[in-house]
C-alpha cells in the first residue's frame, strides 16, 4: 500500500471516531440520563430510560396528531398587544414571534385525525410558557365557537404556565371566557378531549383543560395549579414525591387515562369514532 493510501485510511478511521465520540447528546431533565440527538429525535422527544415525554412545538404535535395535508388553521394573523404598556412586554412579543415562527402561544385549527374530522387546539410551551394572555384566550373560544357551530369535536392539547402577567385582569379573564365556550359546547352534545401536556399548570389547569370530558395525560407530566413549595408552605406539610405528576393525578380520578406518545394519535381515533365521530 501505498504511504498517501495509508495516510487516507488513517485519517478517514480518525474522523470516523471523531463523529461518533462528539454526537450530539440530550439530557433528560426527569431522570438526567444523557441519549443520542438522533435516537432522542427518532422516538419523538421520548426519553428510552425513564419514558419522561419531553415538551413538543406546536407544530411537532400537529405533524404527530393529524392526518397528512389535513390541517387547516383558525385565526392565524391574530397576535396580542400591549394593553398595559408593560415595560419589555413588546419586545419579547416580538422575538419570540421571530424564534418561534408562531404570533402567540397556541395554535387552533380543523383536521382530521385517522379520518374523523375535529377542532384541535395546540398550545406551545416555547412561546412564554404557553401563557394565556387575551389572544390565546381568544383564540380557544373561537375555536370552540367554530366547532359548536360545525357539531364537531374538540381536541386541545394543553401545556402552560397560567396566566400571562403582562396583560394583567385582562389575562385572569380568560379563564372565564373559555370556560364559558366549552359550557355552550357541551350543552350541544358535543365531545370534548383534552390532552394534557408538560407542564399543565396555574389558570389553564383552572379552567378550560379541566373541563374535557375525557381527560388524557402524557407520562410523568406535571399537572397542577400552585407549586408545591407554595402549597407546601401554605400547609405546612410534605407532599408525596410523586405529587403533581400523571400518575398520581389519575390515581385520584383527577385524569381518566395516560398514553404515551406512540399511542396518542390511535387512542384519539379510537375515542373519536367511539362517540360517532366516524370518517
Amino acid at each position: 500500500m501505498a504511504l498517501e493510501d495509508l495516510f487516507k485510511n488513517v485519517t478517514k478511521r480518525f474522523n470516523s471516531n471523531v463523529t461518533e465520540e462528539h454526537e450530539s447528546t440530550v439530557k433528560c431533565p426527569r431522570c438526567q440520563q444523557s441519549v443520542s440527538e438522533s435516537r432522542f429525535q427518532e422516538l419523538n422527544k421520548v426519553c428510552p430510560n425513564c419514558n419522561y415525554h419531553a415538551r413538543l412545538t406546536a407544530s411537532e404535535r400537529i405533524r404527530l396528531t393529524v392526518d397528512s395535508g389535513s390541517f387547516v388553521e383558525y385565526d392565524a394573523s391574530l397576535q396580542s398587544t400591549d394593553p398595559l404598556e408593560f415595560p419589555g412586554y413588546a419586545k419579547k412579543l416580538e422575538s419570540l414571534q421571530s424564534l418561534t415562527g408562531m404570533r402567540d402561544s397556541v395554535i387552533t385549527g380543523e383536521c382530521t385525525i385517522k379520518g374523523s374530522r375535529t377542532v384541535i387546539i395546540v398550545m406551545d410551551s416555547h412561546f412564554m410558557m404557553a401563557s394565556m394572555g387575551s389572544v390565546a384566550g381568544e383564540k380557544i373560544t373561537r375555536a370552540f365557537e367554530t366547532a359548536t357551530e360545525k357539531g364537531l369535536p374538540v381536541v386541545a392539547f394543553t401545556a402552560s404556565g397560567g396566566a400571562r402577567m403582562q396583560e394583567g385582569i385582562l389575562s385572569l379573564m380568560q379563564m372565564a371566557k373559555t370556560s364559558g365556550a366549552v359550557a355552550y359546547h357541551s350543552k350541544k352534545g358535543l365531545l370534548y378531549l383534552t390532552v394534557m401536556t408538560d407542564p399543565t399548570t396555574g389558570g389553564v389547569t383552572a379552567s378550560f383543560a379541566s373541563l374535557g370530558d375525557i381527560i388524557l395525560a402524557e407520562p410523568k407530566v406535571l399537572i397542577g395549579f400552585a407549586g408545591r413549595r407554595v402549597i407546601e408552605g401554605t400547609i405546612r406539610q410534605h407532599l408525596p414525591d410523586d405529587f403533581q405528576l400523571a400518575e398520581f393525578l389519575e390515581e385520584k380520578g383527577f385524569v381518566d387515562m395516560i398514553v404515551e406518545r406512540r399511542s396518542m394519535c390511535s387512542t384519539l381515533s379510537h375515542l373519536l369514532k367511539l362517540h360517532g365521530y366516524e370518517k
